[in-house]
């Protein structure tokens, strides 16, 4: 069996190394165009901060170790044309220009997502760059080292983490975000309001619900980023705008979404026979909804891309859907959300209902204790649960993994209130801040 491989990075890792596990005797090729593989983005943030001294931790594999697997890595190898009907792959070696053809019986699409870039007059200034692969980190910190100001444009997770960063190393920062809210796809008003005060509170500009309409410089360097609603001067200008999968070479070939996400069924199966897909460059179902969703999280992406080489033969393990549950710390602020939020869940004509709770972590006899702000939204008329979010300073975030799996076995609100939790006043109160929501629902 040949199996080829196209881009290694989350899911492409996962796939490749269970794969080479679980089909000893397969022939498996994989084509990566960059110089690296297995680099885990969602701690640039932690490499440009500092935090991460040791970009070699980035990092959970290597041509090397796949070789050791029995496979081939064709690291700087552009796939340029992909004939699914005949099982016919060209990719072109970018060190040497030279095309290479190859054929395969199972093709595994893993080719990712890359950051939306806007058409912006003067984007193509010297410090503007983006924030998705190891080598963009490096370029950041290199241009951060001689800059004072620096924008982030984008207020989702990394654009968040970035400017979060910058200020801890003593940078003069500014967000940048057309929706009048940060982290406005993550986080209802309540939150995100509590998260903007502490940004502000450090000294962060936040310039929200403004468009960048385009950049000025000076000898070729931006020096200022022009929106619908002011002027901000620049050293360094960081896009963090939003991801777009990597599937043009796809098109016409594999259903897709109107984004270009390819849809795969349970078992990670596209449109097209022997063909599989796993990561950001496709959608799966999103469980709060019933609907296929573009979610691109690493957790999405390992499990998928676990997934596949299950499936490759033969459908023995059905994903069970994704409810995009992730979390952010933010200061001393710890953040989760999982589902759909209550803005969210309006905006889409959904009849919703929600219960919010402000409590103590522990019993207030305790020495210490922290406020914790939990929000539960469910469905009016079933009452099923389709999202959560959560704030504290204390680190109660795997409060919100519970939550997902209530969503994921379509638990409703009411049965929060009473399920088994544990009790010891070092960790928590008789009643748990979950069933005290669940409890306030009814």
């Amino acid at each position: 069996m040949k199996i080829a491989v196209i881009g290694c990075t989350h899911a492409g890792t996962a796939a490749i190394v269970n794969a080479a596990n679980l089909y000893p005797e397969a022939e498996i090729t994989v084509y990566e165009r960059n110089d690296n593989i297995s680099f885990l983005s969602c701690g640039i943030a932690l490499y440009v901060g500092g935090v991460v001294k040791d970009a070699e931790g980035l990092f959970y594999s290597s041509p090397e170790k796949l070789a050791e697997l029995g496979v081939t890595t064709k690291m700087r190898h552009d796939v340029i044309a992909v004939d699914t009907d005949n099982k016919i792959l060209r990719a072109q070696n970018l060190e040497t220009n030279e095309e290479v053809e190859d054929t395969f019986d199972k093709l595994i699409i893993t080719t990712g997502s890359w950051p939306i870039l806007p058409k912006i007059e003067g984007w193509q200034l010297d410090n503007i760059v983006l924030s998705k692969n190891f080598n963009h980190s490096n370029t950041i910190i290199e241009k951060a080292k001689q800059a004072e100001r620096i924008v982030v444009v984008g207020a989702g997770y990394i654009g968040i983490e970035l400017v979060e960063a910058f200020e801890m190393n003593g940078k003069q920062v500014t967000l940048i975000d057309s929706t009048e809210r940060v982290l406005s796809k993550y986080l209802d008003p309540e939150f995100t309001a509590q998260t903007e005060e502490t940004l502000k509170s450090h000294g962060i500009e936040l310039a929200l619900g403004q468009t960048v309409t385009r950049f000025e410089g000076e000898a070729g360097k931006v020096t200022k980023v022009v929106t619908t609603k002011g002027e901000y001067e620049a050293d360094l200008v960081i896009l963090c705008i939003g991801f777009r999968p990597n599937t043009e070479l796809f098109k016409g070939q594999l259903k897709m979404m109107d984004n270009g996400a390819i849809i795969v069924d349970a078992y990670m199966r596209t449109s097209q026979p022997d063909v599989y897909a796993a990561g950001d460059s496709c959608a799966i179902v999103y469980n709060p909804t019933g609907q296929h969703a573009y979610i691109p999280l690493a957790t999405n992406a390992v499990r998928m891309g676990t997934l596949v080489a299950r499936n490759l033969v033969e459908q023995k393990i059905a994903y069970m859907g994704t409810q995009g549950t992730s979390g952010i710390k933010i200061y001393e602020e710890n953040i989760a959300t999982t589902g759909l939020t209550e803005t969210a869940a309006l905006d889409m004509g959904m009849n919703v209902k929600s219960v919010t709770i402000k409590e103590h972590d522990r019993p207030e006899f305790m020495p210490t204790y922290e406020d914790v702000t939990l929000k539960v939204v469910y469905d009016a008329k079933t009452r099923r649960i389709i999202g959560a979010q959560l704030i504290s300073k204390a680190d109660l975030t795997q409060s919100v993994n519970t939550i997902s799996v209530c969503i994921q076995n379509q638990m409703t609100v009411d049965q929060l209130g009473f399920v088994d939790f544990f009790f010891q006043p070092h960790y928590n109160k008789p009643w748990n801040f979950l069933n005290t929501a669940g409890l306030q629902a009814q």
